[in-house]
């Protein structure tokens, strides 16, 4: 009578993949979504492919259009798309004494979001067209502005609002 090893194989190939897969998943460096202890509340480094946005989850390739949240305990959250920061924000208790840090487009530098002029026609990681600026520019508006722009959806997402925005 002959035995057919051949099941034993197959269950033994399968654990060794898993076990294979696990092993190699230990060596992967771990995303940062938040960061604590920032007391000074300053903007800290992104290493981009590192730092994962914490509305949606995306990993931030790109400062461009990247900011940072840090609440009154020192703890910071990163995003790299101003209108995501608006969306997470809101629903925080501490949205109004929260420092916002926001990397402007034309200085290339973190700058005080709630002082930023921002545009709204970019072409931006969640597609809501908010981009940051230090220097007032002709058509820019405020944080306050661009904050009820996000909350209503008229952003870059909403086709009536693109069409307008970019003049089509």
């Amino acid at each position: 009578m002959k035995k057919n090893y051949m099941p034993l194989f197959l269950i033994f190939g399968l654990i060794i993949t898993i076990v294979v897969v696990f092993i190699s998943m230990s060596n992967v460096q771990s995303m940062v979504v938040v960061v604590k202890d920032n007391i000074k509340k300053k903007p800290l480094d992104i290493k981009l492919h590192h730092y994962q946005d914490s509305d949606c989850g995306m990993v931030i390739d790109d400062l461009k259009y990247a900011s940072q949240v840090v609440s009154n305990k020192g703890t910071t959250w990163f995003f790299h798309d101003h209108g995501g920061l608006i969306n997470w924000l809101e629903l925080r208790s501490f949205k109004d004494s929260a420092k916002i840090w926001v990397h402007s487009i034309d200085t290339n530098r973190w700058i005080d979001g709630r002082k930023a002029w921002y545009s709204r026609n970019e072409i931006t990681p969640m597609e809501f067209g908010f981009g940051a600026y230090e220097n007032k520019k002709d058509n820019l508006i405020t944080f306050s502005q661009m904050r009820l722009f996000q909350l209503r959806g008229e952003n870059m997402t909403n086709p009536i609002i693109k069409k307008q925005l970019l003049g089509l």
